[in-house]
Protein backbone atom coordinates (compact mmCIF):
# COMPACT_ATOMS: atom_id res chain seq x y z
CA UNK A 1 0.00 0.00 0.00
CA UNK A 2 2.86 2.36 0.76
CA UNK A 3 4.32 1.85 -2.73
CA UNK A 4 1.02 2.79 -4.37
CA UNK A 5 0.67 5.87 -2.18
CA UNK A 6 4.19 6.96 -3.12
CA UNK A 7 3.29 6.57 -6.79
CA UNK A 8 0.16 8.67 -6.28
CA UNK A 9 2.21 11.36 -4.52
CA UNK A 10 4.79 11.39 -7.31
CA UNK A 11 2.01 11.68 -9.89
CA UNK A 12 0.48 14.67 -8.08
CA UNK A 13 3.86 16.40 -7.87
CA UNK A 14 4.44 15.80 -11.56
CA UNK A 15 1.00 17.17 -12.44
CA UNK A 16 1.59 20.27 -10.33
CA UNK A 17 4.93 20.84 -12.04
CA UNK A 18 3.38 20.40 -15.47
CA UNK A 19 0.62 22.86 -14.57
CA UNK A 20 3.14 25.49 -13.53
CA UNK A 21 5.25 24.91 -16.64
CA UNK A 22 2.15 25.10 -18.83
CA UNK A 23 1.12 28.37 -17.20
CA UNK A 24 4.60 29.78 -17.76
CA UNK A 25 4.60 28.70 -21.40
CA UNK A 26 1.18 30.22 -21.93
CA UNK A 27 2.34 33.51 -20.45
CA UNK A 28 5.45 33.35 -22.62
CA UNK A 29 3.28 32.91 -25.71
CA UNK A 30 1.43 36.11 -24.89
CA UNK A 31 4.75 38.06 -25.03
CA UNK A 32 6.70 36.75 -28.07
CA UNK A 33 10.20 37.84 -28.95
CA UNK A 34 9.00 40.02 -31.81
CA UNK A 35 6.86 42.09 -29.47
CA UNK A 36 9.72 42.47 -26.99
CA UNK A 37 12.04 43.60 -29.81
CA UNK A 38 9.40 46.05 -30.98
CA UNK A 39 9.25 47.45 -27.45
CA UNK A 40 13.04 47.87 -27.46
CA UNK A 41 12.93 49.70 -30.80
CA UNK A 42 10.02 51.91 -29.75
CA UNK A 43 12.04 54.05 -27.35
CA UNK A 44 13.06 54.46 -23.74
CA UNK A 45 9.45 54.52 -22.50
CA UNK A 46 8.81 50.92 -23.56
CA UNK A 47 12.23 49.92 -22.26
CA UNK A 48 11.29 51.28 -18.83
CA UNK A 49 8.01 49.38 -18.98
CA UNK A 50 9.86 46.14 -19.76
CA UNK A 51 12.35 46.78 -16.97
CA UNK A 52 9.46 47.39 -14.59
CA UNK A 53 7.94 44.07 -15.65
CA UNK A 54 11.20 42.30 -14.88
CA UNK A 55 11.33 43.96 -11.46
CA UNK A 56 7.88 42.70 -10.49
CA UNK A 57 7.56 40.27 -7.63
CA UNK A 58 6.98 36.54 -7.82
CA UNK A 59 3.23 36.84 -7.36
CA UNK A 60 2.82 39.32 -10.20
CA UNK A 61 5.05 37.43 -12.63
CA UNK A 62 3.79 33.90 -11.94
CA UNK A 63 0.58 33.91 -9.94
CA UNK A 64 -1.12 36.60 -12.04
CA UNK A 65 -0.90 34.68 -15.37
CA UNK A 66 -1.64 31.43 -13.52
CA UNK A 67 -4.70 33.03 -11.94
CA UNK A 68 -5.83 34.37 -15.32
CA UNK A 69 -5.58 30.91 -16.88
CA UNK A 70 -7.39 29.33 -13.93
CA UNK A 71 -10.15 31.94 -14.11
CA UNK A 72 -10.52 31.37 -17.83
CA UNK A 73 -11.05 27.65 -17.22
CA UNK A 74 -13.42 27.90 -14.23
CA UNK A 75 -15.20 31.15 -15.10
CA UNK A 76 -18.53 29.41 -15.55
CA UNK A 77 -18.29 27.61 -12.19
CA UNK A 78 -17.79 30.73 -10.08
CA UNK A 79 -20.69 32.85 -8.79
CA UNK A 80 -21.46 35.98 -10.77
CA UNK A 81 -20.18 38.45 -8.19
CA UNK A 82 -17.36 36.30 -6.80
CA UNK A 83 -14.50 38.35 -8.28
CA UNK A 84 -16.18 41.57 -7.20
CA UNK A 85 -16.42 40.35 -3.61
CA UNK A 86 -12.74 39.32 -3.69
CA UNK A 87 -11.72 42.76 -4.94
CA UNK A 88 -13.88 44.34 -2.23
CA UNK A 89 -12.15 42.30 0.50
CA UNK A 90 -8.73 43.18 -0.88
CA UNK A 91 -9.61 46.89 -0.86
CA UNK A 92 -10.86 46.72 2.73
CA UNK A 93 -7.68 44.90 3.77
CA UNK A 94 -5.46 47.47 2.02
CA UNK A 95 -4.02 44.82 -0.33
CA UNK A 96 -5.53 45.97 -3.63
CA UNK A 97 -2.23 47.52 -4.69
CA UNK A 98 -0.25 44.33 -3.98
CA UNK A 99 -2.70 41.59 -4.95
CA UNK A 100 -5.44 41.23 -7.51
CA UNK A 101 -8.41 38.91 -7.68
CA UNK A 102 -6.56 36.72 -10.19
CA UNK A 103 -3.59 36.35 -7.85
CA UNK A 104 -5.96 35.53 -4.99
CA UNK A 105 -7.57 32.72 -7.00
CA UNK A 106 -4.16 31.47 -8.11
CA UNK A 107 -3.01 31.46 -4.48
CA UNK A 108 -6.03 29.34 -3.56
CA UNK A 109 -5.23 26.85 -6.31
CA UNK A 110 -1.55 26.65 -5.37
CA UNK A 111 -2.45 26.35 -1.68
CA UNK A 112 -4.89 23.54 -2.46
CA UNK A 113 -2.27 21.60 -4.42
CA UNK A 114 0.50 22.18 -1.88
CA UNK A 115 -1.76 21.36 1.06
CA UNK A 116 -2.86 18.14 -0.62
CA UNK A 117 0.73 17.12 -1.24
CA UNK A 118 1.72 17.93 2.33
CA UNK A 119 -1.17 15.93 3.76
CA UNK A 120 -0.46 13.01 1.44
CA UNK A 121 3.26 13.09 2.20
CA UNK A 122 2.62 13.19 5.96
CA UNK A 123 0.29 10.21 5.70
CA UNK A 124 2.78 8.21 3.66
CA UNK A 125 5.70 9.00 5.98
CA UNK A 126 3.64 8.05 9.05
CA UNK A 127 2.46 4.85 7.28
CA UNK A 128 -1.18 5.55 7.99
CA UNK A 129 -4.06 3.58 6.56
CA UNK A 130 -5.68 4.61 3.30
CA UNK A 131 -8.64 6.20 5.10
CA UNK A 132 -6.41 8.32 7.34
CA UNK A 133 -4.25 9.31 4.39
CA UNK A 134 -7.37 10.42 2.50
CA UNK A 135 -8.48 12.45 5.52
CA UNK A 136 -5.06 14.10 5.79
CA UNK A 137 -5.17 14.90 2.07
CA UNK A 138 -8.60 16.54 2.41
CA UNK A 139 -7.58 18.51 5.50
CA UNK A 140 -4.39 19.72 3.81
CA UNK A 141 -6.30 20.75 0.68
CA UNK A 142 -8.90 22.71 2.67
CA UNK A 143 -6.22 24.40 4.78
CA UNK A 144 -4.22 25.38 1.71
CA UNK A 145 -7.30 26.75 -0.07
CA UNK A 146 -8.27 28.81 2.99
CA UNK A 147 -4.77 30.24 3.50
CA UNK A 148 -5.30 33.31 1.22
CA UNK A 149 -8.61 34.12 2.96
CA UNK A 150 -6.95 33.94 6.38
CA UNK A 151 -4.10 36.14 5.12
CA UNK A 152 -6.53 38.79 3.86
CA UNK A 153 -8.61 38.58 7.06
CA UNK A 154 -5.49 39.06 9.20
CA UNK A 155 -4.46 42.16 7.25
CA UNK A 156 -8.00 43.54 7.49
CA UNK A 157 -8.00 43.11 11.28
CA UNK A 158 -4.61 44.81 11.64
CA UNK A 159 -5.76 47.66 9.41
CA UNK A 160 -8.95 48.22 11.42
CA UNK A 161 -7.05 48.21 14.72
CA UNK A 162 -4.43 50.65 13.40
CA UNK A 163 -7.04 53.09 12.06
CA UNK A 164 -9.17 52.97 15.22
CA UNK A 165 -6.11 53.50 17.42
CA UNK A 166 -4.82 56.51 15.47
CA UNK A 167 -8.14 58.17 14.66
CA UNK A 168 -8.36 60.36 17.84
CA UNK A 169 -4.83 61.71 17.32
CA UNK A 170 -5.57 62.43 13.66
CA UNK A 171 -8.75 64.27 14.64
CA UNK A 172 -6.79 66.37 17.13
CA UNK A 173 -4.33 67.40 14.41
CA UNK A 174 -7.20 68.20 12.04
CA UNK A 175 -8.99 70.29 14.68
CA UNK A 176 -5.84 72.22 15.64
CA UNK A 177 -4.99 72.88 11.98
CA UNK A 178 -8.49 74.11 11.15
CA UNK A 179 -8.57 76.33 14.25
CA UNK A 180 -5.28 77.83 13.08
CA UNK A 181 -6.96 78.98 9.87
CA UNK A 182 -6.05 76.12 7.53
CA UNK A 183 -8.74 74.59 5.35
CA UNK A 184 -9.81 70.98 5.66
CA UNK A 185 -7.67 69.94 2.70
CA UNK A 186 -4.63 71.65 4.20
CA UNK A 187 -5.32 69.94 7.54
CA UNK A 188 -5.48 66.58 5.80
CA UNK A 189 -2.19 67.35 4.08
CA UNK A 190 -0.65 68.08 7.48
CA UNK A 191 -1.85 64.69 8.71
CA UNK A 192 -0.28 62.90 5.74
CA UNK A 193 3.03 64.65 6.43
CA UNK A 194 3.00 64.01 10.18
CA UNK A 195 1.74 60.41 10.30
CA UNK A 196 2.77 57.26 8.48
CA UNK A 197 -0.10 54.81 8.82
CA UNK A 198 -3.02 53.29 6.88
CA UNK A 199 -5.25 56.22 7.86
CA UNK A 200 -2.80 58.84 6.62
CA UNK A 201 -2.39 56.88 3.38
CA UNK A 202 -6.15 56.86 2.87
CA UNK A 203 -6.36 60.60 3.57
CA UNK A 204 -3.58 61.14 1.04
CA UNK A 205 -5.57 59.09 -1.47
CA UNK A 206 -8.60 61.28 -0.74
CA UNK A 207 -6.57 64.43 -1.35
CA UNK A 208 -5.34 63.00 -4.66
CA UNK A 209 -8.92 62.36 -5.72
CA UNK A 210 -9.84 65.96 -4.88
CA UNK A 211 -6.89 67.20 -6.93
CA UNK A 212 -8.09 65.11 -9.87
CA UNK A 213 -11.45 66.89 -9.87
CA UNK A 214 -13.71 65.00 -7.47
CA UNK A 215 -15.76 67.04 -5.05
CA UNK A 216 -15.15 66.84 -1.33
CA UNK A 217 -18.37 64.89 -0.83
CA UNK A 218 -17.47 62.28 -3.46
CA UNK A 219 -13.91 61.88 -2.17
CA UNK A 220 -15.10 61.40 1.41
CA UNK A 221 -17.71 58.92 0.24
CA UNK A 222 -14.95 56.96 -1.54
CA UNK A 223 -12.90 57.04 1.67
CA UNK A 224 -15.83 55.56 3.53
CA UNK A 225 -16.19 52.83 0.90
CA UNK A 226 -12.49 51.90 1.00
CA UNK A 227 -12.32 51.58 4.79
CA UNK A 228 -15.82 50.66 6.09
CA UNK A 229 -14.93 51.14 9.78
CA UNK A 230 -17.63 52.20 12.22
CA UNK A 231 -15.78 55.03 13.99
CA UNK A 232 -14.38 56.44 10.77
CA UNK A 233 -17.77 56.21 9.07
CA UNK A 234 -19.30 58.31 11.87
CA UNK A 235 -16.57 60.91 11.47
CA UNK A 236 -17.09 61.08 7.70
CA UNK A 237 -20.85 61.46 8.11
CA UNK A 238 -20.28 64.31 10.58
CA UNK A 239 -17.99 66.03 8.06
CA UNK A 240 -20.53 65.64 5.27
CA UNK A 241 -23.32 67.05 7.43
CA UNK A 242 -21.17 69.97 8.58
CA UNK A 243 -20.21 70.72 4.98
CA UNK A 244 -23.83 70.57 3.83
CA UNK A 245 -25.23 72.68 6.69
CA UNK A 246 -22.38 75.20 6.85
CA UNK A 247 -21.41 74.37 10.44
CA UNK A 248 -18.00 75.44 11.83
CA UNK A 249 -15.59 72.70 10.85
CA UNK A 250 -13.26 73.27 13.82
CA UNK A 251 -16.06 72.71 16.33
CA UNK A 252 -17.19 69.54 14.55
CA UNK A 253 -13.65 68.16 14.50
CA UNK A 254 -13.09 68.94 18.18
CA UNK A 255 -16.37 67.28 19.13
CA UNK A 256 -15.53 64.22 17.06
CA UNK A 257 -12.07 63.97 18.65
CA UNK A 258 -13.57 64.01 22.14
CA UNK A 259 -16.17 61.43 21.13
CA UNK A 260 -13.51 59.14 19.66
CA UNK A 261 -11.42 59.32 22.83
CA UNK A 262 -14.51 58.54 24.89
CA UNK A 263 -15.23 55.52 22.72
CA UNK A 264 -11.65 54.30 22.98
CA UNK A 265 -11.75 54.54 26.78
CA UNK A 266 -14.98 52.55 26.73
CA UNK A 267 -13.39 49.86 24.58
CA UNK A 268 -10.41 49.67 26.94
CA UNK A 269 -12.73 49.26 29.94
CA UNK A 270 -14.69 46.59 28.09
CA UNK A 271 -11.51 44.68 27.26
CA UNK A 272 -10.38 44.96 30.90
CA UNK A 273 -13.76 43.61 32.07
CA UNK A 274 -13.41 40.58 29.77
CA UNK A 275 -9.90 39.80 30.96
CA UNK A 276 -10.83 37.81 34.13
CA UNK A 277 -13.09 35.53 32.08
CA UNK A 278 -10.35 34.90 29.53
CA UNK A 279 -7.85 34.10 32.31
CA UNK A 280 -10.04 31.28 33.65
CA UNK A 281 -9.09 28.86 30.87
CA UNK A 282 -5.27 29.10 31.16
CA UNK A 283 -5.65 29.14 34.95
CA UNK A 284 -7.59 25.87 34.98
CA UNK A 285 -5.60 24.14 32.24
CA UNK A 286 -2.03 25.15 33.07
CA UNK A 287 -1.57 26.93 36.39
CA UNK A 288 -3.78 24.89 38.77
CA UNK A 289 -2.40 21.47 37.70
CA UNK A 290 1.15 22.70 38.31
CA UNK A 291 0.15 24.03 41.74
CA UNK A 292 -1.50 20.72 42.62
CA UNK A 293 1.62 18.80 41.65
CA UNK A 294 3.88 21.08 43.69
CA UNK A 295 1.62 21.22 46.77
CA UNK A 296 0.09 17.75 46.87
CA UNK A 297 2.93 15.83 45.24
CA UNK A 298 5.14 15.43 48.36
CA UNK A 299 2.13 14.50 50.50
CA UNK A 300 1.01 11.83 48.03
CA UNK A 301 4.55 10.40 47.86
CA UNK A 302 4.88 10.24 51.66
CA UNK A 303 1.44 8.65 52.07
CA UNK A 304 2.32 6.05 49.46
CA UNK A 305 5.60 5.25 51.14
CA UNK A 306 3.88 4.87 54.53
CA UNK A 307 1.23 2.58 53.09
CA UNK A 308 3.86 0.45 51.35
CA UNK A 309 5.97 0.33 54.51
CA UNK A 310 2.97 -0.56 56.70
CA UNK A 311 1.93 -3.29 54.33
CA UNK A 312 5.38 -4.83 54.44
Amino acid sequence: MSTSLLMVAASLVALAGLALVGAGLRFARTSPIDELLAEFDAGPEHLDEYQGRLEQGFSQRLLLPLGSSVLASIQGLLPRHHLGSIRRRLVLAGLSGRMGAEEYVAGQVVGLVVGSLVGLGAGVMMEWTAVRVGGALVVGAVAGALAPALYVKHHRQERVEAIEKELPDVLDVLAISVEAGVGLEGAMQAVTERFSSPLSEELGHTLSEMELGLSRREALHNLRTRTDIGDLNGFILALLQADALGMPMARVLQTQAEEMRRRRRGKVREAAAKLPVKLVFPLVLFILPALFVVILGPAVISIGQNLIGGGL
